[in-house]
């Protein structure tokens, strides 16, 4: 693990000291704190094992309540069909957390480690898109889309570790290092009726047919619908309840389909000390069953404390948001907490996604309060592809408001002072009919805001290189 021992130690107890000054707070640390200080080697090892596998074991119990289905509806479908979410979800849904009222998603999970997958792309007429294809440990090894293949009609092969075969003419492959791909398709949409009939046209030209079957007539088969899978229970609730046994125990059957990178191969090899070798069946005689219980509530506790002090973690004017997406290398801990809290993420040259629970003072947004979000003069988001602003409730979905808006963009035709700054409204009433088209509607309640940046300017100004930075929302005054 790129962490050690020590490192895990004093960052637990940086964060008491620097982070925790309430004693409630306090009490977030210091149980891991002291469980860490009286864990043995082997209890170390294995939290090692859980952090760098938890990536594989959500994507796969994720996968299975996705696919769990007999043909597509809403958000989900069987593998190897694509789910079509035909328009943005309202303040009455609660699928997943913080969604988006920017894109379509047109999605699937497919098995490439039998047979590759041929993938289809109709022309998106200059319209902003991206395909990123993820493997099994949640790493975004390909993404056609507008800014790296451009918007004409294109097709792809994917293929598996290990696959050799001839392709078809005309068609280029993307391989996957896992049998597990999950395509996360989205297509801009600006919400309304006429752009999302356009929209809807192009996700029906997307395809999705396995290679044996290409340039052949194809109806997919039926999905197979297994009645033990829990349909209702939060993919994170489900993956955090699992006992270490069944945890590594699953995780070792994964890895027989889905390998490791090579540069995974020295944390590899440690792990055999507990009985997880790649390939084998998780081996219990060498696990101590007294770490059942204890282990994964203290990696995750570890995971979550990345997002507090990770090196990847940039945090300013209220602003947090993880600089390094979608790709990982051997850094275990980000990409486990990318998985907890923010599954399927994209590259960071495809989207940033700063993220503010507090204003410029350190408090808690609340509707009682009306706050003020001002860029300056040729200072709005700099993307290449587009930005928007998201409001959600404490728990990250939309919020309920008279004018239906759960998001703001250039889209509203944002007002702009005399100056050339830019003012957004942040508040729960109307700041006037002169000023509604930059106003972002706020629940009563506390909230939270989320920047969506997609395809960030990478040279100056930028977001990526700290060129420029997300500026702060004030609380102006209260009702």
């Amino acid at each position: 693990m790129t962490v050690s021992r020590r490192q895990t130690l004093a960052a637990f107890a940086t964060a008491v000291s620097t982070l925790a000054l309430a004693r409630s707070a306090r009490a977030e640390f210091e149980g891991p704190l002291l469980r860490a200080a009286e864990a043995g080697d082997d209890f170390w090892l294995a939290t090692d094992a859980y952090v760098y596998g938890y990536p594989l074991v959500t994507m796969e119990m994720t996968r299975r309540i996705v696919t769990n289905v007999a043909s597509p509806i809403g958000t989900r479908g069987p593998m190897g069909q694509f789910i079509k979410l035909r328009q943005y979800p309202d303040a009455s849904f609660r699928d997943v957390t913080a969604p988006n009222a920017d894109t379509l998603y047109t999605t699937a999970f497919v098995d490439v480690g039998d047979e590759p997958w041929v993938i289809s792309l109709p022309d998106m007429k200059d319209r902003y898109f991206l395909f990123p294809m993820l493997d099994g440990w949640t790493d975004v090894f390909q993404v056609p889309g507008k800014r790296t293949t451009g918007d004409k009609a294109q097709t792809y092969v994917i293929t598996g570790p290990g696959w050799k075969g001839t392709l078809p003419a005309g068609v280029k492959e993307y391989r996957s290092p896992t049998s597990i791909v999950w395509i996360l398709g989205r297509i801009y949409c600006t919400g309304t009726p006429e752009d999302y009939a356009a929209v809807h046209a192009l996700q029906d030209q997307c395809k999705l047919v396995p290679l044996s079957s290409y340039g052949k007539p194809y109806t997919p088969p039926p999905g197979k619908v297994d009645p033990s899978v829990d349909m209702k229970t939060a993919v994170r609730e489900q993956v955090n309840a699992m006992d270490a046994v069944a945890y590594f125990t699953l995780l070792a059957q994964l890895m027989k389909r889905n390998p490791a990178a090579a540069a995974d191969a020295p944390e590899l090899a440690k792990f055999a000390k507990i009985g997880l070798v790649p390939g084998k069946e998780f081996d219990t005689s060498k696990f101590d069953p007294a770490f059942a219980k204890r282990i994964p509530q203290f990696a995750f506790d570890r995971i979550m404390l990345q997002f507090k002090i990770g090196k990847s973690i940039r945090n300013k004017n209220g602003w947090a948001y993880d600089s390094e997406t979608g790709i990982y290398g051997t850094d275990y801990l980000n990409r486990a907490l990318v998985t907890a809290i923010g599954l399927g993420a994209n590259r960071t040259q495809d989207a940033v996604y700063p993220t503010s629970l507090k204003d410029a003072d350190g408090q808690d947004y609340e509707g009682k309060n009306k706050y003020l979000m001002r860029f300056a003069k040729g200072q709005l988001p700099p993307v290449g592809g587009f930005w928007s602003l998201t409001m959600y409730d404490a728990d990250y979905f939309f919020v309920q408001n008279p004018i239906n808006r759960y998001s703001i963009s250039p889209r509203q035709n944002l007002k702009a002072n005399a100056d050339g700054s830019v003012d957004l409204y942040i508040q729960k009433d109307s700041p006037g009919p002169d000023k509604e088209s930059n106003w972002l509607p706020a629940p009563a309640g506390k909230f939270v805001l989320m920047l969506r940046m997609y395809w960030p300017n990478e040279k100056s100004p930028s977001i990526i290189n700290g060129t420029w930075t997300v500026p702060p929302v004030r609380k102006v005054a209260a009702s």
